[in-house]
């Protein structure tokens, strides 16, 4: 029982009820030491989140619930806060004088980010050992990587809370052997393991699969009993699942030729990574932070040569593409997402096409920036906007819009998902438009089937699909894919 005297009387009443489904998730952890919600991006994991927080605190012998997110989501919550409670959160940020107050504070609801944690954290584990704790940890993929000092941190501190609770909807981020951490933050262990390298090693979607069969029932068995382990503290729903209506989504796969000069680029790099191939270095089919530097030289020419050779002149093939549905769309009188991984077209394109009245959002922008970005194309007369997935991904409702572009795409699978779910979610009233461009024969051809593999292996470790339709559907070519696109 705790000591805390509170200098203000909280009003812990919610302002509108949940769905149905939400309430249903509400009700089956709400009493739990431990859960995760695993709800499809668009499905309100945030409601959820706060209709138990304010359960915790008049039923449960909470004090305070911390909720930690990423730094651009951290102002999101506090706003949500005004739409569903009548809380005002107080929050923690890289400001230490500032934080003394919150931690020596009688805060019920303290919102903060995931460095903020790991500066701070012997004041965090002393404000812990004060007092009764719950923690909601938003976008928990986050914590993906349990040799990340930023993990460790989280994995340090997690025995001291009273309560914890993980939210992703993408918790299978990019590999099935993403999700061990953020589940070990919440068990220790007990139904993953402890072994993080044994259990990547069962879980892991490498190259080999197409060849070794079984390492391949292996790898299927052992991503299919991720969910079965986890389901009695898990609640997961997808929007297929008829909980709620939305529109369609509907996939355009658009394909082009190379530009001469453009090929001519292409096939001078993919010369240079056949040589260190023969050569018989086979990491280029990892995908570790070199091989991954490597091979987007190729998909930086695909998308933009000028991003390598700025004394390249010409469009980019993909630039018809792009140009053609840009215009089918403003003619039908909707708004359009466009997304690439690269800074710099995001900049070019948004130039291009100011006749739309274009915004963009990239990372080198500030907050209030981004934020007068997003009002111009909800509320304003931008029609397009420009962004990269990883400044825009999360925490953003486009709904304005029905159609996003993916002028070119990376090897992550949170990045393509979470990116095209900003226009397909609730509120949404149109059929949504998925295009994606590719040029022919090269890199783009693989990274679609590599995306496709990761995410069907993500419906089978979420519990999805079955395991019967994941071995129906199953496609584990991308390995012999990209050695002809090098080696052709």
């Amino acid at each position: 029982m705790s000591n805390i005297k509170y200098d203000i009387d909280y009003n812990l009443s919610a302002k509108h009820e949940a769905f149905p489904y939400q309430h249903e998730a509400y009700l089956e952890i709400r009493d739990k030491e431990y859960a995760a919600i695993f709800h499809e991006q668009g499905l309100g994991k945030t409601k959820i989140a706060i209709d138990l927080l304010l359960y915790w605190l008049e039923k449960r012998d909470i004090d305070t619930v911390l909720i930690v997110t990423k730094k651009t989501l951290v102002n999101n919550w506090c706003e949500e806060f005004k739409v569903h409670t009548n809380i005002v959160p107080k929050t923690l940020d890289n400001k230490r004088g500032s934080n003394y107050y919150v931690f020596n504070s009688t805060a019920r609801v303290v919102v903060t980010n995931f460095e903020t944690i790991a500066g701070e954290l012997e004041r965090m584990k002393l404000f812990l050992k004060t007092r009764n704790v719950a923690i909601i940890i938003d976008e928990s993929t986050k914590i993906k990587n349990p040799d990340a000092k930023l993990t460790q941190a989280f994995f340090e501190i997690a025995p001291l809370f009273k309560i914890r609770i993980i939210m992703t909807g993408t918790p299978v981020a990019n590999r099935p052997y993403d999700i061990w951490a953020q589940v070990y933050f919440l068990d220790q262990g007990k139904s993953l393991g402890d072994n993080f390298e044994h259990f990547k090693n069962e879980c892991d979607l490498s190259n080999d699969l197409e060849s070794d069969e079984s390492r391949r029932n292996t790898f299927e068995s052992s991503v299919a009993a991720i969910f079965e382990k986890i389901k009695s503290f898990s609640v997961r729903e997808t929007k297929s699942s008829g909980i709620i209506s939305l529109p369609n989504k509907i996939y355009h796969d658009l394909f082009i030729g190379f530009e001469k000069k453009q090929s001519e680029m292409y096939e001078q790099v993919r010369s240079e990574m056949r040589i260190m191939l023969k050569k018989g270095d086979e990491s280029i089919l990892d995908e570790s932070a070199d091989t991954i530097k490597r091979l987007l030289r190729l998909v930086q020419i695909t998308s933009n040569p000028q991003l390598l050779d700025d004394s390249y002149q010409d469009y980019s093939a993909k630039e018809i593409l792009l140009d053609k549905t840009i215009t089918k769309i403003i003619e039908r009188g909707e708004k359009v997402i466009v997304w690439s991984i690269f800074t710099g077209n995001v900049d070019q394109f948004c130039r291009k096409y100011k006749m739309y009245n274009a915004c963009k959002i990239t990372g080198k922008m500030s907050v209030e920036d981004r934020n007068k970005s997003v009002a111009a194309f909800k509320k304003g007369d931008a029609k397009v906007l420009f962004a990269t997935p990883q400044s825009a991904k999360e925490g953003l409702t486009l709904t304005v819009a029905n159609n996003a572009i993916f002028y070119d795409r990376g090897f992550n699978l949170d990045d393509y998902l979470q990116a095209q779910d900003r226009i397909h979610r609730i509120s949404q009233e149109k059929d949504c438009n998925i295009y994606n461009l590719m040029i022919e024969d090269s890199i783009d051809v693989w990274i679609d089937v590599l995306l496709k593999a990761k995410q069907r292996a993500a419906f089978l470790a979420q519990g999805d699909i079955t395991l019967a339709k994941y071995k129906d559907d199953a496609d584990y070519s991308f390995a012999s894919i990209i050695h002809e696109i090098l080696k052709a």
